[in-house]
């Protein structure tokens, strides 16, 4: 992996994993799900509580400064952010019609969607080809896997997924 992937992969990690994070030291202070209750035309949550808008604005946040920090500008922290927490959304609201309750496991679901979405956002910028992406979102995949288990080892996450 060159610098740019590894980078973006990194930036990517930190959007994923800030709100995590911050529900770990915030617990529930500004804890407001985005979805503010609303259910979709099939009586089903949007999004559910776990998507919340302190979780969207720190990953926002925390990812500009980490990218501001590696030499990147701000905007592309924004745009990473807004991708990985756009695919995550994606895939909660999707969960949400299968029938698949907030925070439970969906294996590919929870990863694709959240690594996918900025890859493919910042696929030039990044002068990333199709197999570095594909390459990118299978590492996170790998990655996100084996730091779940261990936050969840460490008592940072509540379920080991």
């Amino acid at each position: 992996m060159d610098w740019p992937m590894l980078s973006l992969l990194f930036l990517i990690l930190v959007a994923n994993g800030a709100p995590i994070l911050l529900r770990y030291f915030m617990r529930d202070t500004f804890s407001y799900p985005m979805d503010c209750g609303y259910c979709f035309v099939d009586n089903k949550r949007l999004l559910g509580n776990a998507k919340t808008w302190r979780g969207l604005m720190g990953s926002l946040l925390i990812t500009s400064l980490f990218a501001l920090m590696i030499g990147y500008d701000l905007e592309t922290g924004l745009l990473v952010a807004s991708g990985a927490m756009g695919g995550d959304i994606l895939s909660s609201f999707l969960k949400r019609r299968l029938g698949i309750h907030s925070s439970a496991r969906a294996p590919l679901l929870d990863q694709i969607p959240e690594s996918l979405v900025p890859a493919l956002l910042l696929m030039q910028i990044f002068q990333l080809s199709v197999a570095a992406v594909a390459t990118l979102v299978l590492v996170f995949f790998l990655l996100d896997v084996t730091l779940s288990r261990l936050l969840y080892q460490l008592g940072i996450r509540k379920k080991p997924y």
